[in-house]
């Protein structure tokens, strides 16, 4: 993939120089094959197509939750109730839990606090906030991302 973004962004068409890299990009891949280091967690490209569908959903949310905690913080009586919460996280892998603990903290008003063996301790600012989470719409929606969809799941 990086190869592919080079040559686009550099505009060098010289059969040496396409060559060279190849051979580059070839030699790391094998060494980095070699030493172990390839895994599906350390770099999530399966993870690409769902994520088109994900990251839009997301961003949507984290312009929903800015805009409910503009207007509890610009309110004369800043009604907060700030709340801890235990969420379990319905994904099956360490990447899946990071994911869903990311997007807690990226929507304004949630902080993923602690994150050990799935569980979830996540601080909420308002009573909206806390809901939202507790729907389990998010982590619905990392399940499908993660490939845990309610048909692979039977």
């Amino acid at each position: 993939m990086l190869y592919l973004l080079w040559m686009l962004l550099s505009g060098h068409t010289e059969p040496l120089l396409l060559w060279l890299g190849l051979a580059s990009v070839t030699v790391t891949v094998l060494i980095a094959n070699r030493m172990d280091v390839i895994d599906r967690e350390g770099h999530p490209i399966h993870l690409s197509l769902k994520g088109l569908v994900y990251c839009p959903w997301l961003l949507w949310e984290i312009a929903k939750a800015n805009v409910d905690v503009a207007r509890v913080i610009l309110r004369r009586d800043m009604p907060i109730e700030p709340a801890m919460l235990d969420i379990e996280g319905s994904q099956k892998s360490e990447l899946g839990h990071v994911i869903y603990g990311n997007s807690i903290t990226l929507t304004p008003g949630t902080v993923t606090v602690d994150l050990e063996g799935g569980k979830l301790q996540v601080h909420a600012l308002t009573r909206l906030a806390a809901d939202g989470l507790l729907s389990g719409e998010m982590d619905r929606r990392v399940a499908l991302l993660e490939g845990l969809g309610a048909e692979e799941d039977k």
